[in-house]
């Protein structure tokens, strides 16, 4: 049986790592992708998988990162958009847009919808990696996504995170019936260095003796690990939210179809505002 190709962002630490760990020793094709250099090219030089260098902080290194993706590889069975974090104050990328909000939702926004010819094609499933932080900080407000009048640490993260289910639900909805299927899943409270640089109180429980309660990277992987393997339509259903390989309760917001369709319009009107910016700057 032929590998299949996956490619996993946010694969030089925590459940990334895990994962491409453990979907190369069942014999799948793992490209790792990362924000540091030296982090990405250990982790794959340990397993034998080529990887790509992208910051996220940059959206036109992710544009850059799909066109490279999209030349190496004619068919990309899955892509798990794992990428993310939680940030200290807020802050403004390069691309004006709050780094929460870009890092863990536009970017994957970005390189999943200019991937999507090859997606589709190949018949792929995209996995979003998301939290339980959805349920217990997000109040999203569709007019304020770059959090200019509110933000505190764990709400933007909290909206972040309840972005990637509301993507991934609407991801199946416009593009199921080609081929591609979707789902978001939560990790679990992971022994990481996850929240080590933020300012959110989470902190307390990544650096402190707590995280030795917590799940390893292999455990926290494992639902990613099911979700790239598994038959989707079968094992799992496409645009549904998942914790511990199990239907889980998000957000009220995360159901909201009208949301999820405004956030997909707006998104994409923010990247092409990245890509005017870069013409201009031209």
């Amino acid at each position: 049986m032929t590998a299949r190709t996956i490619i996993i962002t946010g694969a030089s630490d925590g459940i990334g790592a895990a994962a491409a760990r453990a979907l190369t020793a069942q014999g799948e094709h793992v490209v790792v992708v990362g924000r540091s250099a030296e982090k990405t090219a250990r982790i794959a030089g340990g397993i034998g998988a080529e990887y790509f260098v992208a910051d996220f902080a940059e959206l036109a290194q992710v544009r850059r990162l799909a066109a490279q993706l999209k030349e190496k590889y004619p068919r990309i069975d899955v892509l798990a958009n794992n990428a993310g974090g939680i940030m200290r104050a807020r802050e403004l990328t390069v691309d004006g847009h709050e780094k929460t909000f870009q890092i863990n939702h536009l970017a994957p926004f970005l390189l999943t919808t200019e991937l999507l010819d090859v997606l589709a094609a190949s018949n792929a499933t995209v996995i979003n990696t998301s939290s339980v932080a959805n349920s217990i900080f997000a109040k999203l407000d569709i007019d304020d996504l770059d959090a200019s009048r509110s933000y505190s640490t764990n709400r933007a993260y909290g909206n972040a995170k309840l972005a990637n289910i509301l993507f991934t639900a609407e991801l199946h909805h416009r593009y199921n019936a080609d081929g591609i299927s979707t789902a978001a899943f939560h990790p679990g409270g992971v022994a990481t260095n996850f929240a080590a640089d933020s300012t959110s109180p989470m902190r307390l429980a990544y650096t402190s003796f707590l995280n030795r309660f917590m799940l390893t990277p292999e455990q926290g992987a494992d639902t990613l690990v099911w979700l790239a393997t598994a038959v989707p339509g079968q094992d799992w259903t496409s645009g549904a939210y998942y914790a511990k390989r199990a239907l889980a309760k998000a957000n009220k917001q995360a159901y909201d179809a009208g949301l999820a369709r405004e956030l997909w319009e707006r998104s994409a009107a923010m990247v092409a505002e990245e890509l005017d910016t870069l013409d201009h700057r031209g």
